[in-house]
């Protein structure tokens, strides 16, 4: 008999021990939280967390195989044929962020994804990475699409890629999946992974029924209102189209209490932060508060790079008086001085009369949901959305780097701006990175560059109209010499 109970109460301690063993194990990797860090504040703005792993973060492995297991629904090679930017030597492209979550590294987009481009001087030249510029190349709609379009198809499934998860560990030196990750983890993930991108499909539905966005472009608050689920068949055809050029985000601290957005509908730097944190996957319980607000004070003094081409000092000299004249009253004094009776302030549609779908876009109903957001959360809840009647007068610091021009990039070049509507370009190519210096802007004229083809962009398309800033008071009435003078001036910013 004590022998028995001998043997039980061992049995008991061994099964013990083995549950104990189990418990710290889930514990230590299913319980862990934890963002990868950067002391540098460049690689913190190019790689940091704002928290969208641990609502929309991709499992690092996963993302890092769909372009090989769906190869045939990207445009070409990888990720870069998104647009999406790789450093040397750099396993994740810029803008996005890896977090160690619920047992797996997962990854999603961060700010830098739509705040980081690219310059070449030549097409030979090689590019230069520049932050805080709008990202000229990224096809958002276009990853949007292909996470979509690989969750639909057959392919997108353990049987396809756990095996391509194990050739690309190898390949990395990391050795196969462990029993565990390869026949309980990974696949549940895929699934799980696999359903989200679909419900997530179902609410970004209105995309189906836009024009193509291109590269450099986003639908914003349409997108807001995919988050609050709204019945697209409901909705007034009129707010269907608010695709608008992705902005810099230099210098936001002069910035401080202006009208914000392209709309102006915030006043408050805080909460359009975390408006924008959800374009980076979060929610408001999963938003990573401490890293939103290092990024927020990064950004106060965060510098556009000068021109770097050749600037005719006594022609700019002639310009400035022409800017001080025509422009600084809406656009402020200079790159630096953002002083202006009308800097940050909303300009009514009927004067601006540029094209109105993404003022439309943003409505009276949006703006009472969205301060339902963070209705738990009493020091982030939104208080300062507001219906506007017209776009935002913005500094024009880094001026040159903000091609293609008004807010939905229907205007290639500075010296098309200053034309009158009806003789700017009708057509042109968007997401070529090689420099205009004369024009200032992006070259516009090409179609292809080896495999890769260019967004063709058609100002006749719905919300994509270049009408509007035209007349004497913007400029565009100008004699040929001092439009000229004024491009000069304006490389200064």
């Amino acid at each position: 008999m004590n022998r028995v109970c001998r043997l039980f109460a061992g049995g008991m301690t061994l099964l013990l021990l083995l549950v104990t063993a189990v418990a710290v194990y889930a514990a230590t990797r299913f319980c862990v939280d934890r963002a990868v860090e950067y002391d540098d504040r460049a690689a913190r703005f190019k790689y940091g967390s704002t928290g969208g792993e641990r609502a929309s973060g991709f499992p690092y492995w996963i993302w890092q195989v769909l372009p090989e297991v769906c190869a045939d629904k990207l445009p070409g090679p990888g990720y870069t044929a998104l647009g999406l930017l790789f450093e040397p030597g750099k396993d994740l492209p810029i803008g996005v962020s890896k977090r160690r979550v619920t047992g797996l590294d997962r990854v999603f987009l961060n700010c830098a994804a739509c705040h980081v481009g690219t310059v070449r001087d030549t097409p030979q030249s090689a590019p230069r990475i520049v932050l805080g510029m709008p990202a000229n190349a990224l096809d958002l709609a276009g990853f949007k699409n292909f996470f979509f379009d690989c969750a639909s198809d057959a392919h997108f499934s353990p049987e396809y890629i756990v095996p391509a998860i194990d050739a690309a560990r190898e390949r990395a030196d990391q050795g196969a999946l462990n029993p565990l990750d390869r026949y309980v983890v990974y696949p549940l993930a895929i699934y799980i992974m696999r359903d989200r991108l679909l419900m997530l499909k179902d609410r970004f539905a209105f995309t189906e029924h836009q024009p193509e966005w291109g590269p450099g472009r986003v639908d914003t608050f349409n997108s807001a209102k995919a988050v609050f689920n709204y019945r697209w068949e409901q909705v007034d055809p009129r707010e269907l189209i608010g695709i608008a050029d992705f902005p810099s985000i230099w210098n936001q601290g002069p910035r401080r209490g202006m009208q914000l957005h392209w709309d102006g509908n915030n006043t408050l730097m805080e909460e359009r932060n975390l408006s924008a944190a959800f374009g980076t996957g979060t929610t408001p319980p999963t938003v990573d508060y401490a890293s939103l607000a290092r990024l927020e004070n990064d950004l106060l003094d965060f510098k556009p790079p000068p021109y770097p081409y050749p600037i005719d000092k006594n022609l700019a000299a002639r310009g400035k008086p022409l800017y001080a004249e025509y422009c600084a009253a809406c656009h402020g004094a200079s790159g630096t001085d953002f002083s202006g009776a009308q800097v940050g302030k909303v300009t009514p549609i009927a004067a601006i009369a540029t094209d109105r779908w993404r003022l439309d876009s943003y409505s009276y109903a949006l703006a009472a949901n969205q301060g339902a957001l963070y209705a738990g959360y009493r020091q982030y809840r939104f208080k300062q959305f507001r219906k506007t009647y017209g776009y935002a007068n913005a500094p024009l610091d880094g001026l040159w780097l903000r091609a293609p021009y008004l807010h939905n990039g229907s205007v290639p070049t500075l010296r098309d701006l200053l034309e009158p509507a009806g003789r700017r370009p009708q057509t042109f190519y968007r997401g070529y990175d090689v420099y205009d210096a004369r024009n200032v802007g992006f070259v516009s004229a090409v179609a292809t560059e080896g495999e890769r083809r260019y967004f063709h962009f058609d100002t006749r398309v719905a919300g994509n109209g270049n009408q509007g800033h035209e007349g004497e008071q913007y400029g565009t009435e100008l004699a040929d010499t001092d439009k000229q003078a004024l491009i000069e001036y304006l490389k200064t910013f």
